[in-house]
């Protein structure tokens, strides 16, 4: 039998500012759950791995290179590695990073 456990992570995560909890690490795949307060900030940084960004909820402004990319519910983005980026909520937000 299939050993089932149900996570909810994700829906527990509290709109408390900036909140990153870490959903999976193996050595092929990474996936962070990420959730920021109306306002908050991910500050600038660099992925060392190419990254796809999928919003759950909410809406937040996506700034990659000083370019905005807005982006809302169910929308994904897909991005390269080492390059600067940081994200602003404009709504409480929730979305993954897999990379």
């Amino acid at each position: 039998m299939y050993n089932i456990k149900i996570d909810n992570t994700i829906l527990n995560q509290p709109f408390n500012d900036l909140q990153v909890k870490q959903l999976v690490k193996n050595s092929k795949l990474e996936i962070l759950s990420i959730s920021l307060a109306k306002g908050a900030v991910f500050p600038p940084h660099e992925s060392h791995e190419d990254a796809h960004l999928i919003v759950i909820e909410g809406q937040i402004a996506f700034y990659i290179e000083e370019n905005p990319i807005i982006l809302s519910e169910q929308q994904q983005f897909s991005f390269p590695k080492n390059k600067s980026h940081w994200v602003e909520a404009h709504k409480d937000s929730k979305f993954l990073i897999v990379r």
